[in-house]
């Protein structure tokens, strides 16, 4: 029942599994191993694993092949004896021996002599389970490989000298044994360049290449996971160690690369988070780094026509019936990159350096004409040209009424990011920055060859191959024929829309895309170096501006870490258009959560409105001018007797501040009662009534002996649920207060918002508000209303949040909305309040009652209403509320849905009974809400409510794109 020393694939390719049934493998596990339990089967491409939960455990019993040899099957178990002495933090299956105390189990089944063995089972659910797979993820992956090849450096065993299919040295052969069961010619011929070319390359670097035992199958199938506590996979061990034996070094990444591309496929270098990962514990050489994209992409091949072979030989085979169309995406993912431009951005991403290929020299002007002539004019598409104001970039003509609007030529510059080249409401970042320049000059201008070349036509232009490079041109008309020819010859005339679109490629026969995206970019740009010097150009440089990254170092090193940003890794955001927000990639982001924003990023006649007024005048609100009167005027118009009297202030924490000392002036007290959960802001008065857990955890603990706090009213979450919930929530308001009167320290003030904005928009109680009011001014006290976030039309039904409840405060205190991004806040009040407070002394603020600034305002609240953007807010927040407690029906993830208009909270749960915040969770899906194009945040005193704030002009297309996005994360994992 011996098997040879060793299997040659080449020599016995087909291998189905062994003919095993359950009842069998139960018979074999009990009878040589004492294993008994409850079986299940569990696929394999190649061998029957079954396995086995017992009263002494779980465990895999695992059938052979019969084709593998004794040495091989013995080599596997001193693999994972070695890897769990070498690296014991990994987690690996361990092999248990058999009641004759090997490992091995003989055994026959159908008059084939079978082998078995039992190894621990390794907890977990593969990788491939998850749709979608974080940055994080996959260098989790990348960093399991290393250390499992790490550990396996000096392993030493006859068996791991084996000839596999898997081996990435042998991928040539194995398509040429194999490529016949590929039916479309269309694939076969793509399979057959692919494998060639990938394994030239791979034969001139092996010389480079280390070998050493490796793993062979580190993949999303082979690498299990733990859940994570923010809701994420967390690889966590590896099992199936049957590919063990001699491989490169390389292979052990290349081969999990490979089974991450089908996870993002329009994305190839996201593995590049592995490939970080995996260097960090394994450096790789300079050899290796060169050979790693030519080994994925032979390992995508292999897995093709090996999962189209084994289906055949094995059709009742699901396990690798349901991978075939998930390996060719695979196989397409790694082909869309030529290995040069994979290599530079490997290069890239690991910080080392990447040449770029030269120019080739140029012999006769491109375009005789504009050399002759003046200089071209530059156009600026970039995300900050001055050019595309007031969204003009979302023009389909945008580009070509800009280069009209030049007298002459005009060039669209190469490595720009094109602002013109966005898209909205896009879950994929765009292919913005232009691999060549874009010419707009005269039709019919006359193009001639800048160097010697042979001409090839193209569906899209036509190409001159010359000695260094290829040039590509599209839009001429009247091309010539196909051929040699010389620096000067004619290549054609442009055609009838001015427009030629110039690239070099130094990768010969390769045709570029036109634009790139900025993942893939830098790569692309050092094979397709600037073609201006065709041109006769030599000042369209583009201005070297710091990445984002880059950005946030400089950010660190001057700015005080407590004022924080969002995101991990943020995004260099430099331009607004209503309600969304671009980087300086070019890619634009729809703003879910920028209340400052009210009436929309950039508006015209905001910015219109502010020049104007700037030119005329600024100073401080000591002088007399209208803007100060006419706005005064129209806040306290647009607020309840008898509340009247309007102060200017630059911010909300400076409004609430003024407010207590109005307060406490009026009063002549100090105490103010607060509600817990809430956030007023960051000056000495406003944080002190500030008990936010979220921006202070020692909120609760540290606050002043004159704040007396009220349980957080939150009828989903607080202290009280239930039907009886508002009456017991009052019955508090009435301790605390009646306990602070008869303390000997009556309230000069009560401040709360009228919908828990920091908690995530939590509306209070019904008729919460006008009880606690009539029992604070019965205790001589003032009521105080913090409109910052949630006024001002907000809420869609009613400007003010006092509105939706029916009271009507003594203090309103405004800002935010009321400035659209410019410090603007204040703070309307009775006229005896104000004229109390007159009495401590004179009040001043510089830049509150400025005229630019109460320009600004009177612009906003003119939009508002010219717009109609409380209308929307209710029209559009009612239809974005309405689609989230559809997903919230499916989905037992979102606990709840709070607010109204467009101030929403979307609350996150783990355990829909207990209310366990997802707060990790919350977390990691705002960064992925990232990914997809959506900026987002959490919010609350468990930072688990997504918080919705976006700008008042939100369009249902919008609404829609969030909820999808939404949908999508919850769905398939972030």
């Amino acid at each position: 029942m011996n098997a040879p020393d060793r299997h040659d694939f080449f020599a016995e390719p087909d291998l189905p599994r062994p003919q095993v049934g359950s009842g069998a493998a139960e018979a074999v596990a009990r009878e040589h191993f004492g294993a008994v339990g409850r079986f299940r089967e569990v696929g394999s491409q190649q061998d029957r694993n079954f396995v086995i939960d017992g009263p002494a455990g779980r465990f895999v019993l695992k059938i052979a092949n019969p084709a593998f040899s004794d040495a091989e099957l013995a080599a596997q178990d001193h693999a994972l004896l070695h890897l769990a002495a070498a690296a014991p933090d990994l987690v690996i299956p361990r092999p248990h021996p058999a009641r004759d105390g090997g490992f091995v189990a003989r055994f026959e089944s159908g008059g084939v002599a079978l082998r078995a063995r039992l190894l621990s089972f390794v907890p977990g659910g593969p990788l491939a389970d998850a749709a979608y797979l974080a940055p994080a993820v996959m260098a989790r992956l990348g960093d399991l490989a290393a250390r499992v090849a790490s550990g396996l450096a000096d392993c030493r065993h006859p068996g791991l000298d084996r000839t596999l299919q898997w081996d990435i040295r042998n991928t040539r052969r194995v398509h040429e044994t194999l490529a016949g069961h590929v039916t479309d010619p269309d694939r076969a011929a793509i399979l057959r360049r692919a494998v060639e070319d990938s394994c030239d390359r791979l034969d001139a670097l092996s010389p480079q290449l280390r070998v050493q035992p490796v793993h062979g199958d580190i993949t999303d199938d082979n690498v299990v996971c733990e859940p994570g506590r923010d809701g994420r996979p967390v690889p966590s061990g590896v099992i199936d160690f049957g590919d063990v034996g001699l491989g490169w070094t390389v292979a052990e990444l290349a081969t999990a690369c490979a089974s991450l591309l089908h996870h993002t496929p329009t994305r190839p270098l996201a593995v590049l988070a592995a490939v970080r990962a995996f260097h960090a514990v394994l450096p790789l050489t300079g050899s290796e780094l060169a050979a790693l994209w030519p080994a994925i992409t032979a390992r995508t091949a292999a897995l093709v026509v090996s999962g189209l072979h084994q289906g055949r030989i094995d059709p009742g085979n699901a396990y690798v019936l349901r991978a075939q169309e998930q390996e060719w995406r695979a196989f397409e993912a790694a082909l869309s990159l030529p290995p040069d431009v994979a290599h530079a951005a490997i290069r890239a991403a690991l910080g080392l350096p990447v040449p770029a290929a030269p120019a080739p020299a140029v012999r006769a002007p491109l375009l005789p004409g504009l050399a002759a002539g003046a200089p071209a004019a530059v156009l600026d598409l970039s995300p900050l040209s001055p050019d595309l104001s007031d969204g003009a970039w979302l023009a389909p003509d945008t580009e070509a009424r800009l280069a009209a609007a030049r007298p002459g030529v005009a060039i669209a510059r190469y490595g720009e990011a094109r602002l013109t080249r966005t898209r909205l409401h896009s879950t994929d970042a765009p292919a913005t920055i232009a691999l060549g320049v874009e010419v707009f000059c005269a039709p019919g201008s006359a193009v001639t060859a800048p160097f010697a070349g042979v001409v090839r036509p193209e569906a899209t232009g036509l190409v001159l191959a010359g000695p260094d490079a290829d040039l590509r041109l599209t839009g001429l008309r009247t091309p010539p024929a196909p051929g040699p020819l010389a620096p000067g010859a004619a290549l054609g005339e442009v055609g009838d829309d001015g427009r030629l679109y110039v690239q070099l490629c130094t990768l010969r026969g390769t045709a570029p895309p036109a634009h790139a995206t900025a993942e893939s970019a830098l790569a692309w740009l050092t094979v397709c170096p600037d073609p201006s010097p065709l041109l006769g150009q030599d000042r369209m440089t583009v201005p070297d501006e710091p990445s984002g990254a880059e950005l946030l170092r400089q950010r660190d090193a001057a700015v005080a870490g407590v004022q924080g940003h969002y995101y991990d890794n943020p995004p260099r955001i430099e331009r607004g258009w209503r309600q969304h927000l671009t980087d300086l990639d070019g890619r634009t982001y729809l703003d879910m959560i920028n209340n400052v924003a009210s009436i929309g990023h950039a508006h015209p006649r905001l910015t219109a409105a502010v020049a104007r007024q700037w030119d005329l005048l600024n100073t401080n609100s000591r002088f007399n001018y209208r803007a100060v009167s006419d706005l005064a005027g129209r806040l306290a118009g647009l607020l309840p007797d008898p509340l009247d009297t309007v102060f200017f202030v630059n911010s909300g924490s400076e409004a609430v501040d003024l407010a207590l000392r109005l307060a406490q002036t009026f009063t002549a007290r100090k105490d103010v009662i607060a509600v817990a959960e809430a956030y007023h802001g960051w000056t000495i008065g406003s944080d002190a009534v500030s008990t936010s857990l979220a921006d202070n955890p020692r909120a609760l603990t540290t606050r002043p002996d004159w704040v007396h706090t009220l349980l957080a009213p939150n009828t989903f979450r607080g202290e009280f649920r239930g039907p009886d919930a508002t009456a017991r929530y009052l019955a508090d308001a009435h301790r605390v207060i009646d306990a602070a009167v008869a303390g000997g320290r009556p309230p000069a003030a009560f401040i709360c918002e009228a919908l828990y904005g920091n908690a995530g928009g939590v509306p209070l109680p019904p008729g919460y508000l006008p009880e606690v009011y009539d029992a604070v001014r019965a205790a001589g006290a003032l009521c105080i209303a913090d409109e910052v976030q949630v006024g001002y039309g907000r809420l869609g039904d009613h400007f003010w949040g006092f509105q939706q409840q029916g009271a009507t405060p003594d203090i309103v205190t405004v800002a935010k909305a009321m400035g659209n991004g410019h410090p603007l806040g204040a703070v309307i009040t009775r006229r005896d309040i104000a004229d109390a407070f007159a009495e401590d002394g004179y009040f001043f603020s510089s830049a509150g009652g400025s005229p630019v600034s109460c320009v600004v305002g009177l612009t906003v609240l003119d939009v508002i209403e010219d717009e109609g953007l409380q209308a929307n807010a209710a029209r559009t927040g009612g239809h974005l509320r309405r689609a989230v407690e559809a997903l919230a029906r499916e989905l037992p993830l979102i606990g709840a849905v709070h607010g109204m208009g467009l101030y929403l909270g979307i609350e996150l749960v783990r355990d829909p009974g207990t209310l366990e915040p997802a707060t990790e969770e919350t977390a990691a899906i705002c960064e992925r809400l990232l990914e997809l194009g959506v900026i987002v945040q959490p919010t609350g005193d468990h930072l688990n409510v997504l918080k919705i704030k976006p700008p008042l002009c939100l369009t249902t297309e919008s609404a829609d794109f969030f909820v999808d996005a939404l949908a999508r994360t919850l769905r398939h994992g972030w």
